[in-house]
């Protein structure tokens, strides 16, 4: 398998597209509060996205998908639809959301509390996005992406969380979704060798029940079918020789 590798004047590319990307969920962040509906935080990623010259959000019209946003709702895990829902104390909402420039895709996602969680949410987040920021440490040019896949697993499982093994992160390039594949459970030593100047989607998706999911009437909508909360955090990653880099 071929894993795409960028000049410098693509990750030059890939590295203003993160940083809109990144200021535009820090942005949502901050607007994501009680009363708020998933809607009125699509209306202001586009926004805040079509503001930059040369900047599409890199979701609206992929296979037909009609929003900025995928906004998945306490037991949905991901791609939910953008509602009329009002977001309500107690609530935690994935914001996933990916900037397209000069061809280019980046993606990434976070998940914000809506104030005060119960304790087993909260536990939830904090695996979450513990498992994306501490594989970010390991990823360097050589490393295969089983021993990504393994860290993850390692680090969820290892605190009574579960990983949806059916959804993965991947590839990014003139796709959104490029090779490799990269499962957020594995064998360390298998699976796909990075190369330096690669850039990958890297996202654990967690719950806190069984892993099976159910796709809503929409056709887009996961959710988990046992009801039970899931987070979903993710960064797009440029590997380097010495590490990697965040981008968004």
């Amino acid at each position: 398998m071929s894993v795409p590798t960028f000049s410098p004047s693509e990750l030059a590319t890939f590295t203003k597209a993160g940083t809109i990307l990144r200021d535009c969920l820090e942005l949502l962040e901050r607007s994501a509060v009680a009363g708020v509906t998933t809607l009125q935080l699509d209306a202001i990623a586009e926004e805040f996205i079509r503001s930059f010259p040369g900047a599409l959000p890199a979701f609206k019209g992929y296979h037909g998908f009609k929003h900025t946003l995928c906004t998945s709702v306490n037991e949905q895990c991901v791609h939910g639809v953008p509602s009329t829902y009002a977001l309500s104390e107690g609530d935690i909402v994935s914001l996933d959301c990916g900037v397209l420039m000069d061809g280019l895709y980046t993606d990434a996602c976070i998940t914000v509390a809506i104030g005060t969680l119960d304790k087993e949410t909260d536990h939830l987040l904090r695996v979450t996005k513990g498992a994306l920021d501490s594989v970010t440490k390991i990823i360097k040019a050589g490393i295969k992406t089983g021993d990504i896949s393994a860290h993850i697993q390692d680090y969820v499982e290892s605190r009574n969380c579960t990983i949806i093994r059916t959804l993965t992160g991947h590839g990014l390039g003139y796709d959104l979704h490029e090779e490799p594949n990269i499962p957020n459970y594995g064998k360390k030593g298998t699976g796909v060798v990075l190369p330096p100047n690669s850039v990958i989607a890297i996202e654990p998706i967690v719950c806190l029940g069984k892993e099976q999911v159910i796709t809503a009437a929409d056709g887009w909508t996961l959710s988990m079918k046992d009801g039970k909360n899931s987070a979903h955090c993710e960064h797009t990653i440029l590997v380097t020789e010495g590490g990697c880099e965040v981008l968004a």
